[in-house]
């Protein structure tokens, strides 16, 4: 292991280890939110094996964390392409100077949700 230095306000998506592009896509991933200060972060798929990308097959899902009421908002997935999976379950980890825990897609998740593309808010 190493050192990770991330600054307040920051959302690090981590999942399993993956062999090759085209291998399964990652089931669950762990959304590791650094408390602090507010964050934004797009969460970008596509297939990861050609250039249906250039075509505009991908998906983006915003992941917003306001810090005052310590809610993270998985917002609306925008766009799809070819194989991708309709559901997908997050496992949230909230780091604060009180508790810190390692950058881990194994770390002990706060809330894990389920999400199917429509907004969700979670109190954390």
């Amino acid at each position: 292991r190493i050192p990770v230095y991330a600054k307040a306000g920051s959302i690090i998506p981590v999942g399993p280890d993956i062999e090759y592009t085209g291998q399964k896509e990652a089931e669950p991933i762990t959304l590791v939110v650094y408390a602090g200060a507010d964050a934004v972060f797009d969460l970008y798929n596509d297939e990861g094996v050609n250039y249906n990308y250039e075509k505009g097959e991908f998906a983006r899902v915003r992941l917003t964390y306001t810090d005052a009421s310590r809610t993270l908002t998985i917002g609306t997935r925008e766009g799809q392409y070819s194989g991708m999976s309709k559901l997908q379950q997050f496992n949230i980890v909230l780091v604060t100077g009180e508790k810190p825990v390692a950058l881990s897609y194994k770390a002990k998740a706060d809330k894990t949700v389920r999400y199917s593309g429509e907004e969700i808010k979670i109190e954390l």
